[in-house]
């Protein structure tokens, strides 16, 4: 077992669907995954979400089965079944593990009693595997969604619907799950990992998912502030516990899977180590007291298990992210998410990790095409609710452009580019401190930030939008077509 030490821690459809792929096959590097990153220990209550299987046999192609249906599945412990909507039957629904340079075959089943779509959220593909709600998928339809994972994009990403106007009710009915796209080399390989997906919910006192009635006031303020609940899920559990051997570091990947909440991170114990967001590993690591996780952004960060027989809690801390005037009470209260407890065996011997993970060019904005503001406000981007037959942004591929995302209203909106990789430049006029790869990134209230974008390929029509679910369902969301 590999140990890290850092400052401070020293102690029919399926041929046709391959056709798609035009015989593009990557020999990919070795198979390891979270199945393969070590047992849990005894005590260990998080459950790992299964990982589909990979029906193809040919190297370099990778080929899943993934429907969508109604089922019946306790959200509590203890309590009756619910009338669910899950994937493969399970909430989160399963993982699906790629390889940079794999060939994907993603065959799609609509067994709901509603459109839908699949959005592959953050992955660089062609536009009609986006799962937009451009694509619909009608009840009882089927669609192979089909693609290869880009070269430099190892990282942690996830797939939810994007119907339209229907998103919020879908994910918060249980679909959404993760997407793990691994390197031929991981600088970080051999780190046991575990994948922590934060999702919270709105329950009726019999377990079921419960919705206010559109007329309610419940229903103004999530079409507000979008909808939260007051049940909080680690990987669909309340309260799970990981045990991790003293001195033990293990990897996080973290995917906030919330229709709105905000997350904000901290082990009651120790810092963590962020080695990573949206679009895979920074160049280097960084400390942080906390870190502040909008809807549909990830985290990759390291945990180090401390003295023998000690606990420890990952707590969301209070964060405002909300207008005043609906503002909930329990805004400024701390939430446990899970429980830690470290071996009571002896401490393992670290050893230490590269101190650079890998090199992030910046975005060359030598020639920029175009500069543009997009403005946010409540339920509008530059001022207009969404349009199926209008695009927006008209550009190019192969173009560079720099966007001014500029939040004008008093509560937080997180923004998201479909298909396309960006680094943030600058907030407010004051330079990020270390380059990463987003597709989602938090505009917190009256504030801005500066984003550079280069549209490598993949020509067609490409949404961006507020993240938070409510907004988006009632049209807080463009198009981008590229040519």
């Amino acid at each position: 077992m590999r140990l890290i030490c850092i400052p401070r821690w020293a102690s029919a459809r399926r041929c046709r669907a391959l056709a798609l792929l035009g015989g593009m096959a990557a020999v990919a590097g070795g198979r390891a995954g979270l199945a393969a990153q070590g047992a849990s220990e005894p005590g260990d209550t998080l459950r790992q979400p299964p990982i589909v299987q990979n029906i193809s046999r040919r190297p370099g192609i990778v080929e899943v089965e993934v429907t969508a249906a109604p089922a019946s599945i306790p959200l509590l412990p203890g309590a009756a079944p619910a009338a669910v909507y899950a994937y493969n039957g399970t909430i989160p629904g399963p993982t699906i593990e790629v390889h940079e340079g794999d060939s994907v075959v993603i065959h799609f089943h609509n067994h709901l009693p509603e459109p839908t779509t699949v959005h592959w959220h953050g992955v660089h593909l062609p536009v009609d595997a986006d799962g937009s709600p451009l694509y619909p998928i009608a009840p009882g339809g089927a669609h192979d969604y089909a693609f290869r994972v880009a070269q430099g994009s190892a990282g942690t990403y996830w797939y939810h619907p994007h119907p339209d106007a229907r998103t919020t009710r879908q994910v918060a009915l249980g679909l959404y799950g993760a997407i793990i796209v691994r390197p031929a080399r991981d600088p970080l390989a051999g780190i046991p990992e575990k994948l922590l997906i934060l999702s919270d919910n709105r329950l009726a006192p019999d377990g079921s998912v419960s919705f206010p009635d559109p007329a309610s006031v419940q229903a103004s303020v999530d079409m507000e502030n979008g909808r939260e609940g007051d049940r909080l899920f680690v990987n669909g559990q309340i309260m799970p516990r990981i045990v991790v051997p003293s001195g033990e570091v293990q990897r996080w990947r973290i995917v906030n899977a919330s229709p709105a909440r905000v997350y904000r991170l901290a082990l009651t114990d120790q810092q963590l180590l962020h080695v990573g967001d949206d679009g895979g590993l920074f160049e280097r690591p960084v400390e942080a007291a906390d870190l502040v996780l909008a809807n549909s952004e990830r985290v990759e960060v390291l945990v180090r298990g401390q003295a023998p027989g000690s606990r420890s809690t990952l707590q969301d801390l209070p964060y405002d992210r909300y207008a005043p005037q609906t503002r909930p009470a329990d805004w400024n209260s701390t939430h446990p998410l899970l429980a830690l407890e470290y071996g009571a065996a002896g401490p393992l011997k670290a050893a230490p990790i590269p101190a650079t993970l890998r090199v992030i060019p910046p975005v060359d904005t030598s020639h920029v095409f175009a500069r543009r503001v997009i403005v946010l406000s409540q339920g509008l981007i530059d001022g207009k609710t969404m349009d199926m037959h209008r695009s927006d942004i008209r550009s190019r591929v192969g173009a560079t452009e720099i966007w001014t995302i500029q939040n004008v209203v008093g509560m937080d909106h997180p923004f998201h580019l479909h298909g396309n990789h960006f680094q943030v430049l600058d907030r407010d006029g004051v330079a990020v401190p270390f380059r990463s790869w987003k597709d989602s990134v938090n505009v917190p209230r009256h504030s801005s930030l500066r984003l550079a974008v280069r549209f490598e390929d993949y020509p067609g029509k490409w949404m961006y939008h507020c993240h938070i679910l409510d907004h988006e369902d009632e049209g807080m969301m463009a198009i981008l077509e590229l040519h």
